[in-house]
């Protein structure tokens, strides 16, 4: 192939072809390299924006408006509430997220102690139609903050309302 001389060089032909080959393999790895740990892709971003997600200092977390609310001294989902918690779940695992956050909250009504427990009862609620929603039960992190994060005006019945609801979060660590 190349003559057996020390100071003979290979064609540059080859070395070209080598270079490029390079360059390919690197493009080609590039391509089908996952996003680095804690970092969600763009596919991912852009269903959380779809499904109304926003960023916050915590991560993304489902906009207010979307949030799940609960009635006055209420932990269950049912009917199209729980449809459409189980429609999020599957299009969020459909892009591979798999870890979630749910926080439950409640309004000021009552005592401290018995909002703590209802805020743990609908997060569990919640986090069990995410499950059944195909995300492993494991991976998904229930806190219950009681009346302590309220985002509205707990003096109305409309601040009260919004306050007892469940976000869902998606950390970006």
């Amino acid at each position: 192939m190349f003559a057996s001389s020390p100071s003979t060089k290979p064609p540059t032909r080859w070395k070209s072809w080598l270079a490029a080959a390079a360059l390919a393999t690197l493009a080609l790895a590039g391509c089908q390299t996952a996003p680095p740990a804690g970092r969600l892709s763009p596919a991912q971003v852009a269903v959380l924006q779809h499904e109304g997600f926003v960023l916050t200092g915590e991560g993304w977390e489902l906009g207010l408006t979307d949030k799940v609310l609960f009635g006055f001294n209420e932990d269950l989902i049912e009917g199209e509430r729980a449809a459409n918690v189980q429609r999020l779940g599957r299009a969020l695992s459909g892009v591979g997220i798999e870890r979630l956050r749910v926080d439950g909250h409640t309004d000021d009504a009552g005592a401290a102690e018995y909002n703590q427990s209802l805020s743990v009862r609908r997060a569990e609620a919640v986090a069990r139609l995410l499950a059944d929603a195909g995300f492993a039960r494991d991976n998904i992190e229930v806190r219950g903050l009681g009346k302590t994060r309220p985002v509205a005006d707990n003096r109305t019945a409309a601040g009260r309302a919004e306050n007892r609801r469940v976000a869902i979060i998606v950390s970006v660590d």
